[in-house]
């Protein structure tokens, strides 16, 4: 059983049905990453060179064959700069590079079937919300994720990608926010996956039936 197998309770997180308010038995206090502005990028880069590192299986026989290329973890910020806006105080202009890894999937010239990580960094200049100094700061994070259907293989390790970015910029601050509260939830037992090998076989009987009155 889980949250989504078993019969909706009052304590069980899902769709809500009837009046809000029932069930609501307290002010909680929870700690959260709360977001004070976001926004989204969405690029097209072409013909972006990009050189693979740790190449599994290692020294593959080239030329190469791009096949695709996917986002490989957490997208990190550099040479970021945060300068507030004279005509609007509680907005700042902030520039960063965004660096996503990617992984780069080809076959080799013997068509075996190989990776390799690299990196892509977009520069990024944008316009948020940024709030006043307060005691705890806030902080600029970013997620990006990264497309490549297509590709061409340049030389050595090195290939040529078209690229379809996506980043999401946050302004966050670590709080404590009061919200009203169902209480605890209740998780209910997990159900045990099994692949029932033995299913069709312990339902055969011990013996044969036997046929009567065969003759050769």
């Amino acid at each position: 059983m889980s949250y989504y197998t078993c019969n909706r309770t009052g304590v069980c997180p899902g769709v809500m049905s009837g009046n809000p308010l029932n069930g609501i038995c307290e002010k909680a206090c929870i700690q959260v990453d709360k977001v004070l502005d976001a926004g989204m990028r969405q690029i097209q880069e072409s013909n972006v060179q990009v050189t693979l590192t740790n190449q599994n299986p290692a020294s593959p026989t080239t030329p190469l064959t791009f096949v695709s290329a996917t986002t490989n973890g957490d997208t990190t910020i550099s040479n970021l700069v945060v300068e507030r806006l004279t005509d609007k105080p509680n907005f700042a202009r902030v520039s960063f590079e965004a660096t996503v890894p990617v992984i780069v999937n080809y076959t080799d010239a013997n068509g075996v079937a190989g990776s390799g990580e690299a990196t892509i960094v977009i520069p990024n200049d944008i316009i948020l919300f940024i709030p006043q100094p307060s005691i705890v700061p806030y902080r600029i994070e970013v997620f990006g994720a990264m497309s490549s259907p297509i590709g061409t293989y340049v030389s050595g390790s090195t290939f040529s990608i078209s690229a379809c970015v996506t980043l999401i910029t946050r302004v966050l601050v670590r709080s404590e926010i009061l919200v009203p509260s169902y209480g605890y939830c209740a998780p209910p037992p997990a159900q045990e996956f099994t692949q029932e090998l033995c299913s069709g076989v312990f339902e055969l009987p011990i013996f044969p039936t036997a046929i009567q009155n065969q003759r050769i």
